[in-house]
């Protein structure tokens, strides 16, 4: 029996290109089957909703709401609802970290400044992880001639289900012959996304909260489920 859960989607409470609400996706992901989510909006230098010109605690407090709205929509539900952070960093190049929550937030109160080599190891200091979200994403708005950041990374989103084929398959090859944490994301910005119950990752167990979740990672006791299928291990010909 596996566990699935959503690694990466977007809720419209915080970030400014998604459709539904936290509690929507919840329900969303619920009804799909899975176990739980992980909700990863886009962060402060990301396509976020939440104001830009609130004071530093006020901004992290409402960024923060989406997930704990989501929290009481999943209580009834028997739910398991995750917090982490999609961060960009620039040249439309994109990290997810799991492990942090808002007293992270609140006390590192210069983020915007950090380079991201300081803020991963921050991250790090603080127990968590970063994963390269989708690194090989060619779109107007990516600089493709920065390289993603692979030599401070913890993993790699191998599957993303908003890529373009052969995205996924540069993402695998770059991984090979690194001790990387591997995952899979659906990337989901509204509940009617017909990609929505595709990806994430499946686990043996159920986790219950930033630890656990960083812990079965770092443990690679999870599979990839892409397009719906579990994967204990991936090749070129599994992805798109």
């Amino acid at each position: 029996m596996f566990y699935r859960y959503e690694t990466h989607c977007h809720s419209a409470q915080c970030s400014a290109c998604a459709h539904s609400s936290s509690q929507e996706l919840v329900q969303a992901y619920h009804g799909a089957g899975y176990a739980g989510l992980v909700l990863t909006d886009h962060f402060i230098f990301g396509n976020t909703s939440v104001d830009r010109s609130l004071p530093w605690q006020m901004r992290m407090t409402a960024y923060y709401q989406a997930f704990l709205d989501a929290k009481i929509a999943a209580e009834s539900l028997d739910f398991d609802v995750i917090f982490g952070i999609e961060h960009a960093y620039g040249d439309g190049k994109e990290v997810l970290i799991y492990g942090i929550d808002l007293p992270f937030l609140l006390k590192n109160t210069d983020i915007p400044i950090l380079s991201l080599d300081e803020l991963v190891e921050r991250v790090h200091d603080y127990g968590g992880i970063v994963i390269q979200a989708h690194p090989y994403r060619n779109r107007s708005y990516v600089n493709m001639s920065v390289e993603p950041r692979l030599d401070i990374v913890d993993g790699i989103e191998v599957h993303n289900a908003g890529n373009q084929p052969g995205e996924d398959r540069t993402a695998l090859a770059a991984s090979a012959g690194k001790d990387f944490i591997l995952t899979s994301g659906g990337d989901i910005h509204t509940v009617q996304n017909e990609r929505l119950g595709q990806s994430g990752i499946a686990l043996p167990y159920r986790i219950r909260n930033e630890k656990e979740l960083v812990a079965a990672l770092k443990r690679r006791d999870h599979g990839l489920l892409i397009k719906g299928n579990v994967f204990e291990k991936i090749t070129e010909y599994d992805l798109p």
